[in-house]
């Protein structure tokens, strides 16, 4: 079972730019927040990696009862779920339907955004909403904070405005990190992590017990999501590293039955295509932690369906982060940056 991120910031045109941009919308190819094709040959190539790592446990030919893949419902994580099948099942044999076409359709399942409890669409989450909410006295500072894009622009032989330096960037980098860090975790974060990655680890841990079942022919489930889906689950298992997650980052859970009959669980996190993904290791347990276990040392933060009281309780506390990010923006307004972003806006 895995999650992955669609394409890197240089492989996806940026939603929101800066008012100065000359550059607008129709300067892209398919429009803002959309695949380039190069985001798609990236997510082809991550498929193609997964080809190559479960070569040994999945069909060589796509099998509908061996796979299920979920995606939220938007542009991006759609397409990057069907470039990433394509990678993941090539064309070959009886299942070649056109010689000129080596591609075959594979089923990726979603629903509104509206009604995803568990994929945590940044879009949708509580900081961006508490950023909206900011009073128009700051309004020329918050389109700045989360959707500057500049990978994108610099990739695709556009040049770079004079004021976007790598001491800028990374200072943007490092506030957009402080704010994902604010909504899964700097206040109440087990209470935090029950009404976010907490209801995300309960699917997964309901998959994995699944998978123990005679009957079970599903051997990979693959969710195609958000960087906030990610933090809010690493958050919940308390192996977050406190980076934003590199685009087309994954997170796998790999499920093994013992010699003795017994099952463990192995976590990695592939955050660069060119090197070995992660081991990561589950607080007070080992890297291979027996399946009891795990789930014993996360039962604390194993979400439950949002009924009346749930919402309450995260309305209290996303009530408590707004007021904590506009402190941090009012804070970050006597700072030298703040005025750099101010310059931006004019």
């Amino acid at each position: 079972l895995y999650f992955l991120r669609y394409p890197d910031q240089s492989k996806i045109a940026p939603y929101e730019s800066f008012p100065t941009d000359k550059r607008k919308e129709n300067a892209w190819p398919q429009g803002s927040g959309q695949l380039t094709k190069l985001g798609i040959q990236r997510q082809y190539e991550l498929g193609q990696y997964m080809r190559k790592r479960y070569a040994h446990f999945l069909n060589t030919l796509y099998n509908q009862f061996e796979i299920y893949v979920q995606s939220t419902d938007t542009d991006q994580t759609l397409m990057s779920a069907q470039a990433s099948l394509a990678g993941l099942y090539p064309l070959a044999g009886n299942q070649v339907w056109n010689p000129k076409i080596l591609w075959q359709p594979i089923p990726v399942h979603t629903m509104p955004l509206s009604h995803d409890k568990v994929s945590m669409n940044w879009e949708h989450s509580a900081s961006h909403l508490a950023l909206s909410k900011i009073d128009e006295s700051d309004s020329k500072l918050k389109p700045h904070i989360l959707r500057i894009n500049l990978g994108g622009t610099d990739i695709n032989n556009y040049t770079l405005p004079s004021w976007a330096t790598h001491g800028v960037r990374t200072k943007l980098l490092k506030l957009s990190e402080l704010l994902l860090r604010a909504e899964f975790g700097l206040h109440k974060h087990k209470e935090k992590s029950r009404l976010q990655g907490g209801i995300l680890l309960k699917n997964i841990l309901k998959h994995l017990s699944n998978a123990r079942k005679p009957s079970n022919q599903r051997k990979i489930i693959i969710y195609s999501a958000h960087a906030a889906t990610i933090v809010a689950l690493q958050m919940a298992l308390k192996v977050f590293n406190g980076k934003l997650p590199p685009y087309s980052a994954c997170h796998f859970f790999e499920l093994y039955q013992e010699k003795d009959g017994h099952y463990t669980i192995e976590m990695y996190y592939r955050n660069h295509s060119l090197k070995d993904p992660h081991p990561l290791t589950l607080p007070g347990c080992n890297f291979r932690c027996p399946l009891e276990r795990f789930n014993q040392l996360v039962s604390s933060v194993i979400g439950t369906n949002r009924g009346k009281y749930d919402t309450v309780k995260c309305y209290l506390v996303y009530t408590y982060l707004q007021c904590l990010i506009a402190s941090l923006l009012k804070i970050a307004a006597r700072t030298w940056w703040h005025r750099l972003l101010c310059e931006l806006a004019i």
